[in-house]
């Protein structure tokens, strides 16, 4: 019962873009044409300095949903005796889903957002 680097890719991928989405939707909307680069500017702004906080807590949330959802999916734990006798297992897939996350979340927000935000001049 080994946990791949495909599985955690599943856990941590959808809750690393929504806790990012405080700077990631001012660049969809950018690249959809829906908004000026000065409008996603401004929603950046309001969004990561308001609300940064309320995306990381959701994103974490998501986190800790989707490890509870493979455990039980993937693993077959589902009640607290199997939980106990996979304890160990349980610990380790999710300081990796913990760790891969954080990280994913700062190459992510970061490199990835911040240059492609720079690129359509959205921020400085």
């Amino acid at each position: 019962m080994k946990t791949g680097l495909k599985d955690t890719i599943k856990i941590i991928s959808v809750p690393v873009v929504i806790a990012s989405l405080c700077c990631l939707s001012p660049v969809i909307l950018v690249l959809f044409g829906l908004s000026t680069a000065a409008f996603a500017s401004s929603l950046a702004d309001t969004l990561y300095g308001e609300y940064k906080w309320l995306f990381r807590v959701i994103g974490f949330i998501l986190l800790a949903g989707s490890i509870i959802l493979y455990l039980r999916r993937q693993k077959g734990i589902c009640t607290l005796n199997e939980a106990k006798k996979h304890r160990n297992e349980i610990i380790n897939i999710v300081l990796i889903s913990v760790s891969a996350a954080v990280i994913g979340y700062l190459i992510w927000l970061y490199v990835i957002v911040e240059y492609v935000g720079k690129l359509l001049s959205i921020w400085k």
